[in-house]
């Protein structure tokens, strides 16, 4: 197996998760529930998506709560305290607010004094681009810890009145402790692509310089977002068998050597698509989809921490991470456990 990094002179050191967390709701949203808001049924959800429930965040409970829970757990399982951290990145579409930036807030939450704190928006691919941001700052030697976290609550920007859509989302967070561990490669290499082409295929218009608020553009359903189902399909499942192909390549490795793979939990059949056309066994593939549907940013970095303390992957295995979202973002990562 290959270290792609060890190739590139500004590369000092390796960089390892040293510890995962993640946190969802209480409030679980069953498609049953859905049924009484909206015409559909369990069935079509179901067939169509492979989702059976999602968790929705209450009232008063907010993106930088999610993360700050989530992180908490992540320090707990990698063994230190907020005055350890050095730096907080999180990603996520749905900040608390445009800013301060939701990290500010995590930062204040956990009790990390004055470090450096930035948010990032890559959609559901957020958290791959959150950890390559990362894991740069900790081969560099300018920080020894860094707290990267995907959080959404996604439940704030659904349309509740379109079928299509609201039965896709729930709201989580999940976090990692990136370190360098001793005689370890950690994460091995990262493949990130966008294409600004296609951004009509994923958004929500509302709320920034192009449609600022006002009670037109909430009249428009401009703040909840907007998807071609069809076309983001396709597009996702091109983009995440070219992103793993090429980390696989890099590592010079066959996906016989993964031991676990995570993909973006977005939609059974995408799941289902990508997994067959990279040969995956369904023992490979990690899927929490039915239990939480598309928690965007969140989506990967939950499956991660379910998947670590489930036993599904011990130290030294091989996992191969893979996301697309809105942008349209794309991204991979073969991390050693």
């Amino acid at each position: 197996m290959k270290n792609p990094r060890a190739k590139h002179n500004f590369v000092s050191r390796t960089c390892s998760i040293t510890g995962v967390g993640s946190y969802v709701p209480e409030r679980i949203l069953t498609n049953a529930d859905l049924e009484k808001m909206v015409e559909t049924t369990d069935e079509w959800i179901t067939t169509r998506t492979g989702i059976k429930e999602r968790r929705i965040a209450a009232a008063d409970e907010f993106t930088s709560d999610l993360a700050a829970k989530a992180a908490q757990r992540a320090m707990e399982m990698a063994g230190i305290t907020a005055d350890q951290i050095d730096l907080i990145i999180v990603a996520s579409i749905t900040p608390d607010m445009p800013f301060p930036n939701t990290a500010c807030l995590v930062q204040q939450k956990i009790g990390a004094r004055r470090v450096p704190a930035f948010d990032i928006e890559a959609a559901c691919s957020g958290f791959l681009y959150a950890l390559e941001v990362g894991q740069n700052f900790i081969a560099s030697r300018a920080y020894e810890t860094v707290l990267v976290i995907g959080a959404e609550k996604l439940s704030s920007i659904t349309n509740w009145k379109d079928r299509n859509t609201c039965v896709l989302f729930g709201d989580g967070a999940g976090a990692a402790i990136l370190q360098n561990r001793a005689n370890s490669h950690g994460l091995l290499t990262t493949a990130l692509g966008a294409d600004g082409g296609k951004a009509d295929l994923l958004s929500m218009p509302g709320g920034g310089s192009r449609c600022p608020a006002s009670a037109q553009t909430v009249l428009d359903g401009l703040h909840f977002l907007r998807m071609d189902g069809k076309e983001t399909f396709k597009n996702a499942v091109q983009a995440m068998c070219s992103a793993a192909n090429e980390v696989l390549e890099r590592c010079e490795i066959d996906i016989t050597k993964i031991k676990c793979v995570i993909p973006h939990q977005a939609n059974q059949r995408i799941i289902s698509a990508v997994g067959e056309r990279l040969n995956c066994t369904p023992e490979q593939v990690f899927v929490n989809l039915h239990k939480y549907g598309n928690t965007s940013a969140a989506s990967v970095a939950i499956a991660l921490d379910e998947a670590v303390r489930s036993g599904k992957v011990q130290h030294g295995d091989l996992i191969l991470i893979v996301a697309f979202g809105a942008g349209l973002t794309w991204g991979a990562a073969i991390i050693e456990w």
